[in-house]
């Protein structure tokens, strides 16, 4: 007899997430205790957190969190910092020693400002120049890799379970409005620091659950752009089409859905005719962003969270709300252990986002 844990989990990894539509201060320990019911999905080869709102004294500035192979990389990544940012602060991210995680790099954080003469001269606005920066060190920079990058957030991964790795970095001792929060079963791509979930690029981060049947097309449409995918999983792609789509075209958070979960085009054909144009075009414009296979995400950014199946809702989340909060979840016990009287349960449908921001002024 087969018993539980022998076999594959084919909808494995886990996501979760929690918003205050007031701004109010949620501790991590909130969020990486949700993952525990939610345990066997994940493997113990990689977990993570991003979080916002968590820097409000240096909420202007961006926070690059940097993993470190040894002193000479970090001398180097600084060195290249020092060339194209004042750096306002520098220093080690406080972990605590438990005996889950090991063979854990060196955690720097630094607080960045762009400086003037350098974006003036490359001719970009400060968010361009702060992406390219990050894409530089991540591609060019041997044991360097930028894996948060926004300003007032943070993402926090590692290889183990996600309970253990907000442990690690004692996210209980941070308070922001909003987090995510993932738990990996890899199937095809290694298990390693800088391939565990979230995914970040700016303020824009990703957890994902399911697998992307086209990566390929995607990651070389988005290449040309200027991203390049280098950190061994095809959840990254995701993070930066989304980029592509919102901060560069200037497409919606409902445009940029209906760009990577596009309705089939007999869904389109019955639309109204002012809603088929729009969704014709977009398909029409952006084909090589559609992404395929089985998805569910939770896309975040400063003041606001997206989740989003597939179209054709391959995989499990369920959304819920209590008061001025809204949690997202992969199944219904990890919102539970966050609100047990969590109200308003709902399975979002294939392609349908679900979009919840902070009120303005709020964060």
């Amino acid at each position: 007899m087969v018993r539980e844990g022998e076999v594959r989990i084919p909808s494995g990894c886990a996501i979760a997430a929690v918003i205050s539509r007031e701004g109010k201060g949620i501790t991590g320990d909130v969020i990486y205790n949700s993952m525990k019911p939610m345990h066997d999905r994940s493997n113990g080869l990689g977990g993570g957190f991003a979080a916002y709102g968590i820097y409000p004294e240096y909420k202007d500035f961006y926070a690059f969190h940097i993993f470190f192979d040894d002193r000479t990389s970090r001398k180097e990544c600084e060195a290249y910092l020092k060339e194209r940012f004042e750096v306002v602060k520098g220093e080690l991210i406080p972990t605590r020693k438990i005996p889950e995680i090991t063979d854990e790099p060196v955690i720097y954080r630094y607080f960045l400002s762009p400086l003037r003469s350098m974006v003036e001269s490359e001719q970009v606005d400060e968010k361009e120049f702060a992406a390219r920066s990050v894409v530089k060190i991540n591609t060019e920079m041997n044991g360097a890799y930028v894996f948060s990058s926004g300003k007032n957030m943070g993402c926090f991964k590692a290889v183990g379970y996600p309970e253990d790795v907000g442990l690690f970095y004692r996210l209980e001792e941070y308070e922001g409005y909003s987090w995510t929060a993932h738990g990996r079963y890899p199937t095809n791509t290694p298990g390693w620091w800088g391939g565990a979930h979230p995914f970040s690029l700016l303020d824009n981060s990703i957890v994902h659950n399911g697998e992307i049947s086209s990566y390929d097309a995607n990651r070389r449409f988005i290449e040309m752009f200027g991203y390049k995918c280098t950190l061994q999983t095809d959840t990254e792609v995701i993070t930066y089409i989304l980029d592509y789509l919102i901060r560069r075209q200037g497409l919606t958070l409902e445009e940029a859905a209906s760009v990577i979960a596009a309705p089939f085009w007999s869904t389109i054909n019955a639309k109204p005719e002012k809603e088929k144009e729009r969704l014709t075009y977009l398909r029409t414009v952006f084909p090589s962003l559609l992404i395929t296979g089985p998805f569910s995400i939770v896309y975040g950014w400063n003041g606001g969270l997206m989740a989003l199946n597939d179209r054709l809702k391959l995989r499990s989340m369920v959304t819920a709300q209590k008061d001025d909060k809204v949690y997202i979840a992969s199944e219904e016990a990890a919102i539970r252990v966050m609100e047990p009287d969590a109200e308003d349960l709902y399975a979002p449908a294939g392609g349908e986002p679900v979009i919840v921001t902070v009120k303005e002024g709020k964060f």
